[in-house]
């Protein structure tokens, strides 16, 4: 089926079910620690029991870690993950590495408004990403979440609960691409922001 289609079987079972994407969302971190550690442990986790509570303990625990520098000088410290309560290594490794990206000379990101700019800026933002990708486990929703939690309006990551909506809608391409493309045709045929719809989606 077309995007145009889907979207509007998406509208439908929205609006069968009285859902409405009209209300602005402020979605995201203001640290850059709590935005690393928040798409590194993301996958395949329970975002409310599992990833939030953690980020959070993070934010109230190491107040410096809002800048990429003062998050690398926390992390040096050997604390992570004692202070997010997490063991196992994958993940740990991988927060490191996104750091390593934020760090690098021609990349030179310090602060969430920079990251903001770099992902809003064209040139800068296929520059960031390509280097977020090459780390292990970062894929295209990883590398689209980082919109979202950087506050970015237009965010739209796809996971499974939005792909179950998609299911309950009758979509029957739930491809990564297509879901994303349905949503943000979805919104703009409403006038809601994308990132709006999708945090909606996302707690249906």
């Amino acid at each position: 089926m077309t995007i145009d289609s889907d979207a509007e079987k998406l509208l439908a079972h929205m609006d069968s079910l009285g859902i409405d994407a009209s209300t602005e969302r402020t979605r995201g971190w203001q640290s850059i620690g709590a935005i690393i550690v928040d798409a590194a442990l993301q996958r395949r986790q329970n975002y409310t029991r599992t990833v939030r509570p953690r980020v959070a303990a993070l934010v109230a625990a190491w107040p410096d870690a809002d800048t990429t520098t003062g998050f690398r000088r926390r992390l040096d410290s050997g604390e992570l993950s004692k202070t997010i309560s997490w063991r196992t290594p994958g993940r740990l490794t991988q927060i490191d590495h996104i750091t390593r990206v934020l760090e690098r000379p021609d990349i030179a990101i310090d602060t969430v408004h920079q990251l903001r700019d770099h992902l809003k800026h064209p040139a800068k933002r296929i520059e960031l990403r390509t280097a977020l990708r090459a780390v292990l486990h970062v894929g295209p929703k990883t590398l689209d979440y980082f919109d979202i939690l950087s506050g970015i309006p237009t965010g739209v990551a796809i996971d499974v609960r939005i792909r179950r909506v998609a299911e309950a809608a009758g979509i029957n391409n739930k491809s990564y691409d297509h879901l994303s493309a349905v949503i943000r045709e979805a919104a703009h045929r409403r006038g809601w922001r994308p990132g709006d719809l999708d945090g909606t989606l996302w707690d249906v």
